[in-house]
């Protein structure tokens, strides 16, 4: 295995490594930015067409860091 080999170089570099679970959603910046926008910031009625709903998620990236914005406190 790859990376039984280079263990002893990740050790001498004083790297250390974490085991992460299989699914680790509060990890990963993307699912975090999904998470706001479906149960925060997307209206209600922008699943009435296809149409709508494109158009709602695209203003949310496009006003994303003005109008609306993730703070980690």
């Amino acid at each position: 295995m790859l990376f039984m080999r280079n263990w002893k170089s990740c050790v001498e570099r004083n790297i250390t490594l974490f085991e992460l679970p299989t699914y680790s959603p509060h990890l990963n910046l993307i699912e975090i930015l999904w998470r706001k926008i479906k149960y925060e910031w997307l209206p209600i009625d922008a699943y009435c067409t296809w149409e709508i709903f494109v158009d709602a998620i695209e203003t949310i990236i496009r006003e994303f860091g003005e109008t609306y914005v993730i703070n980690f406190d």
